[in-house]
């Protein structure tokens, strides 16, 4: 395989970035264009429910590199212009300002866009939290609510419930699950999360589908669940999941299923690949197609996206993992934990708010490793995990 001449790199978060230093660092010295929908340089996002909503952040911290850093990358950066069709063949990206970008590999970075329910465009009072602007405007509203809704209790939601009731709201947080995040904790833990809210005074609305939201004067006034009484709100968040940005792919030839399908190397197709939240890949070790979303997926599988554009051939087999800040409490999960995982603490204890936990699916070795409020000792545990998550050929020594 030739190295390629140039590089096209479509989206401009930290996935997108961290291919362009990743190649530059490895010396390419041929063309990259990265290209971005949002008029600003490359940003974090995580702190974007936290930090930046709570006010202690402004939105240049968030920034991932300063202008400086950027320039010296000697790459073309395309903001504000939105990836609207790709050829894969002739590797071809048109855009929204009627752009025609071409370059011998692509790579497809655009992450995800907020799920939002129908029917609610100009409705004040109703908000997601996706990108700077969704947490400006959302942050200059929580300061004069009174009734705060969020509906969704997964990652977002949990920490935008958080991060609003440390602001002062009176919070309601609302959700299909038994539990606040039981999907990616396991119900154990889920239950020590859900005890943590409301203590802080959050109210739970567990195992509860909302059918639609009231209205009056064009402005939120209540949300109303399928079973039971409309619970009141001056604001309402919808975190109800996201999903990868792929209809602008619709016609380009790729396969896309929840994602963009890829190999064990992150290939979509010649010359095509993808990285970070959009992209849904084979782990060699798992037998199995993975999409994760969170931020130390994007920067690991950009790095290595960019030494298989230089011909590296290597798989992506990461051992998943995720973390979360609520009220104080640091949460990092190693591996894939499933509804049906066992639980066994192997240092610290629930009583004294900090210990590691091991997950298991029967007979075997771990599946994953929690850390509450203690990260150091969670990264020690992950070694339980290389095993499950090595690829058998590489395992055996040579």
């Amino acid at each position: 395989m030739s190295t390629p001449l140039d590089v096209l790199v479509v989206g401009a978060g930290a996935a997108g970035l961290t291919v362009v230093e990743s190649l530059r660092r490895k010396g390419y010295r041929g063309r990259i264009t990265l290209l971005g929908d949002e008029d600003r340089v490359p940003y974090d996002r995580p702190p974007l429910s936290k930090q930046v909503l709570a006010g202690t952040w402004d939105a240049e911290r968030t920034h991932l590199r300063t202008r400086d850093v950027l320039d010296s990358l000697e790459a073309e950066l395309v903001l504000g212009d939105r990836a609207l069709a790709l050829d894969a063949a002739a590797r071809t990206v048109r855009t929204e300002s009627g752009a025609e970008l071409a370059a011998e590999a692509i790579v497809l970075a655009t992450g995800l866009r907020a799920r939002r329910l129908p029917g609610l465009s100009g409705t004040a009072g109703v908000h997601v939290l996706r990108t700077l602007d969704d947490a400006a405007r959302l942050r200059g509203e929580l300061l004069e609510a009174e009734k705060v809704v969020v509906v969704g209790d997964g990652v977002l939601g949990a920490e935008t419930a958080a991060t609003a009731r440390l602001m002062g709201a009176d919070v309601t947080l609302t959700g299909p699950q038994a539990a606040p995040m039981r999907a990616q904790l396991g119900h154990d833990v889920a239950q020590l999360l859900a005890t943590l809210h409301t203590e802080r005074g959050v109210r739970l609305r567990p195992d509860t589908l909302v059918e639609a939201l009231e209205t009056a004067d064009g402005r939120v006034t209540g949300v109303r669940p399928v079973d039971g009484a409309t619970i009141p709100a001056d604001l309402v968040v919808m975190a109800v999941g996201s999903t990868p940005a792929t209809d602008w792919l619709a016609g380009s030839g790729l396969v896309l299923e929840d994602g963009v399908v890829c190999d064990s190397r992150c290939r979509a197709a010649d010359g095509i690949y993808a990285a970070g939240d959009v992209a849904r890949f084979h782990h060699e070790a798992l037998d199995r197609t993975l999409r994760s979303e969170n931020r130390t997926n994007a920067t690991e599988q950009a790095v290595l996206v960019a030494a298989n554009i230089l011909g590296e051939d290597r798989p992506y087999t990461p051992v998943p993992y995720f973390w979360t800040d609520q009220f104080g409490v640091k949460i990092q999960v190693h591996g894939l934990p499933t509804p049906t995982s066992t639980v066994h603490i192997v240092e610290g204890g629930t009583e004294q708010g900090r210990f590691v936990a091991r997950y298991h699916d029967g007979e075997g070795g771990p599946v994953a490793v929690l850390g509450w409020n203690m990260p150091k000792q969670a990264r020690l545990q992950r070694r339980h995990l290389t095993d499950r998550y090595t690829p058998a050929a590489a395992a055996t020594p040579r």
